[in-house]
């Protein structure tokens, strides 16, 4: 007997439909799973077995054909161990024809007959939420993820056995939704426990209102990753859109814990100066996303960065140029979304005390100190809108009581920016701050005043600037700007921007 029940698998980020044939026929008894099956798929055939035997179902002893349509696809992972069993039942007859012909079923299976969570789901609720009548089946850990998607019918059962009642009675359970949190900023952390360096931390209110990538050089101890900590503190709540698509990367990565409602809050990665390439940027035989990914609407904070190897700096420059991260393989490419503001931090040289009044002069030579510093490829630099100075903290300032100004405060004032781009730029499709916009479209519309634009080109002249310089330093100025409310471009706004350009390190 044939039977087909319906399924899907996950590209990247992007989920399809996957059709899983199963064909139950005279003859020797063995499983066969064609369709590029890899990994774990190949395995199923024992967890299925072992689960249909312990759930009391019969296997029988029969030649049987599972086909993963399309079959030109690689298919990973163990979500087709719920509809292949399902499928036998179909098969063999002992489930009704008509039983599955509405859901979309995906899951684990143990040995035992439960059901077990599995990657990826997000990405494929969205792909049914446009569905007619179909009801997507999970195992009942993923249902927080899956019922974000308010518009799609979904069912969960913790067991095998308890999913075939439900179909046999022809009553899927259909668990309730949650909303997804979006508004928690805090985590515990809050600008105001900074004591002092101003300077940094307009840096950082610019750098989140805009979205501008911002390098930090100072001493070791200077507060450099606590200052990095806690810019998610003062960047706008997630959008719903926003939000689901970084659940569903986060998803395909296997970061989302099974049973717990998904994070709504902007993501932080700080990964470790040591990591590769590929642990950056995204790969494997999957591929799978990295670092710039998980960022994406977030923060990807590189502390040590002259530690990180150049060829793995390198890699950064189409993400930050493009939002978007291309992995190509022999078989096919996968893009990954990856829209972050870069947040950098290093020391100004070896010993970590150049320029530094406090404690011991520093020992490094001349050529120590641009050697060092040389680890950040000029091309990179170029990409990186903002570098600021972070120097040590006197020992009175840090025995100052006074609070300082609050995550909050500095938020409602990004808030404000924030809403200024988002008019400026509603007729963009994938622009939603300066940072992002086209540089020469913000020459033409961003309202630079002449004495702006004349300070700016001797500016340009004189640091040497690129065409890709200019323009950020000009997408920053537009950024101040915005922060003070003013509906064009200042003399002042582009000589706070120049500032933050000229303080580069030398490459």
């Amino acid at each position: 007997m044939l039977a087909a029940i319906a399924s899907a698998a996950v590209v990247g980020i992007d989920a399809y439909h996957v059709l899983v044939e199963v064909d139950v026929a005279a003859g020797l008894p063995q499983w066969t799973i064609v369709g590029l099956p890899v990994g774990a798929v190949k395995e199923s055939r024992e967890r299925v077995s072992a689960a249909l035997t312990n759930s009391g179902f019969q296997v029988p002893p029969r030649r049987i054909t599972i086909n993963l349509a399309p079959a030109d696809t690689r298919k990973e992972g163990t979500a087709f161990d719920l509809p292949i069993a399902l499928g036998i039942l179909l098969a063999t007859g002992q489930l009704r024809e008509d039983a599955a012909g509405r859901i979309v079923a995906l899951g684990e299976l143990g040995l035992d007959g439960s059901i077990r969570p599995v990657r990826g789901v997000l990405p494929v609720a969205r792909l049914l939420a446009q569905a007619n009548g179909q009801t997507l089946v999970v195992p009942a850990p993923n249902v927080p993820e899956a019922a974000l998607v308010s518009s799609l019918r979904l069912s969960a059962t913790s067991t095998l056995s308890e999913l075939v009642d439900a179909l046999r009675r022809e009553r899927l359970p259909s668990p309730a939704a949650a909303p997804l949190p979006c508004g928690d900023h805090s985590e515990g952390v809050d600008m105001a426990d900074v004591a002092g360096q101003p300077i940094a931390k307009r840096a950082l209110e610019i750098a989140a209102a805009g979205g501008h990538a911002v390098l930090m050089i100072g001493p070791p101890g200077a507060g450099k990753t606590m200052l990095a900590r806690r810019l998610p503190t003062i960047l706008p709540a997630l959008g719903e859109a926003e939000a689901l698509e970084v659940v569903a990367i986060h998803s395909v990565a296997g970061l989302v814990p099974p049973g717990e409602p998904p994070s709504g809050r902007r993501p932080f990665r700080a990964p470790h100066h040591t990591l590769s390439a590929a642990a950056l940027i995204g790969g494997g035989t999957g591929p799978r996303p990295g670092e710039v990914s998980l960022a994406h609407h977030g923060v990807l904070f590189l502390d040590e960065l002259q530690e990180m190897p150049r060829h793995v700096l390198d890699s950064l420059r189409q993400p930050l140029e493009e939002g978007r991260v291309v992995i190509s393989r022999a078989a096919r490419s996968i893009a990954f979304p990856a829209r972050f503001t870069l947040v950098g931090a290093m020391n100004p040289c070896p010993c970590g005390r150049a320029g530094s009044s406090n404690g011991s002069p520093c020992a490094c030579s001349a050529t120590d100190i641009t050697r060092h510093q040389a680890r950040i490829s000029g091309p990179l630099a170029d990409r990186i809108d903002m570098t600021v100075r972070v120097p040590a903290v006197p020992l009175r300032v840090l025995a100052d009581n006074s609070r300082a100004e609050s995550s909050s405060a500095i938020r409602d004032r990004v808030e404000l920016a924030r809403a200024r781009q988002a008019v400026r730029y509603r007729s963009f499709a994938s622009v939603t701050c300066n940072a992002h916009v086209h540089g020469r479209w913000l020459d033409a519309h961003g309202g630079v005043d002449s004495s702006a634009r004349e300070l700016l080109a001797t500016a340009a002249s004189r640091l040497q600037l690129s065409a890709r310089g200019y323009h950020r330093v000009l997408k920053v100025a537009r950024t101040i700007a915005d922060l003070d409310g003013d509906a064009g471009i200042q003399h002042r706004h582009v000589a706070e921007a120049l500032h933050y350009r000229a303080d580069q390190p030398d490459v």
